[in-house]
């Protein structure tokens, strides 16, 4: 593990974040589409905020982008059972109120996505030790 900048990653952060905030703001009243495909999202924008700035493997990436979302819930968890309220409704948007094991599915099926994604965008390149070839393209 180094750090690292990874424009193209933060690009896609940025493009992600946007989702994420119109999901909070404009589908507020979507229902599931806004809890739970922006907690499926959510772990996503995690792990490529990790990956703008951490050169490490896919894998430790995207499980501490999992044990993110899975610290948010027990926080969340924790705050229910001693009765803590969070003022602050703009951060009470963004970490959730509620503890709820759907969450947990969410942020499961985020990592997931996270692995696919990677896996298929891996696939359609060629491995970096691949000789080059030394004729020139016409």
């Amino acid at each position: 593990m180094r750090w690292r900048f990874d424009p193209l990653s933060l690009a896609w952060a940025t493009a992600l974040f946007v989702v994420l905030v119109l999901l909070a703001t404009v589908g507020a009243r979507w229902g599931w589409v806004r809890s739970f495909l922006g907690d499926v999202l959510a772990v996503a924008w995690v792990y490529l905020v990790f990956k703008t700035f951490v050169g490490a493997r896919v894998l430790p990436l995207a499980l501490a982008a999992l044990g993110v979302g899975l610290l948010v819930e027990l926080g969340q968890y924790l705050a229910a059972a001693w009765q803590l309220h969070i003022p602050n409704r703009a951060l009470r948007i963004v970490l959730g109120a509620t503890a709820d094991g759907w969450d947990v599915l969410a942020y499961a099926i985020g990592f997931a996505a996270v692995l696919l994604a990677e896996t298929a965008l891996r696939a359609g390149r060629p491995p970096a030790s691949a000789p080059r070839s030394s004729t020139p393209v016409r």
